[in-house]
């Protein structure tokens, strides 16, 4: 796969592992940042998915891929089991946070949290000015439809992470194809953050 077939929150988060780490994706879908970890770092990966078409789609990968419930626990993972534990975008698809990114927390020595922003310009423009829920290249789904049950921006995550004495050891904020390095909570699409206990 070329560097620029590759998504921006996968380049970033390839940036973000050392080779050769173990890695735990929770919500791994079709499992596409897994194998490009794999190809492009040596990374010794393992999914965690509740979709089973999704698990289908990981199997043809040749990805190890576990079927189950983020929200349920990892209670079978032993502390600090992974050198990296990944949340990205589904962070705000469970309905457990708290207990999810403890979870995360205690089975990686370093936990990577990728979610749309929801505090993007374009989003405050369309709930101030049309006053409907925003639609997006970030948040492309209707109301109806999003599997997004938490909406959170960066601040908010920052904000939580200070609370929780969670120590964020690297952000990247990202528009629709580059890095946003001003006012990330207003102009970013999507927060990338490395952090740790």
């Amino acid at each position: 796969m070329k560097y620029k077939d590759i998504s921006i929150d996968h380049r970033a988060i390839l940036e973000l592992i050392q080779p050769q780490a173990t890695v735990l994706d929770l919500g791994c879908g079709t499992g596409e940042l897994l194998y490009i970890l794999a190809k492009e770092k040596g990374a010794r990966g393992q999914g965690i998915e509740v979709d089973e078409q999704a698990i289908y789609s990981c199997v043809a990968k040749g990805l190890n891929v576990f079927h189950g419930d983020i929200d349920t626990g990892l209670a079978e993972y032993k502390d600090k089991s992974f050198d990296y534990v990944i949340l990205n975008q589904s962070l705000q698809q469970v309905i457990h946070v708290e207990k999810v990114l403890q979870d995360a927390l205690r089975v990686g020595k370093k936990v990577i949290v990728g979610f749309p922003n929801f505090a993007h310009y374009r989003s405050r423009f369309q709930i101030f000015f049309r006053g409907k829920a925003p639609v997006t290249g970030a948040l492309p789904y209707q109301w109806y439809k999003t599997p997004n049950l938490h909406f959170l921006s960066v601040s908010d995550f920052k904000a939580y992470c200070r609370i929780k004495k969670i120590k964020i050891e690297e952000s990247i904020y990202l528009g629709n194809n580059r890095r946003v390095s001003f006012c990330p909570n207003l102009f970013a699409q999507t927060g990338i953050f490395l952090a740790h206990w």
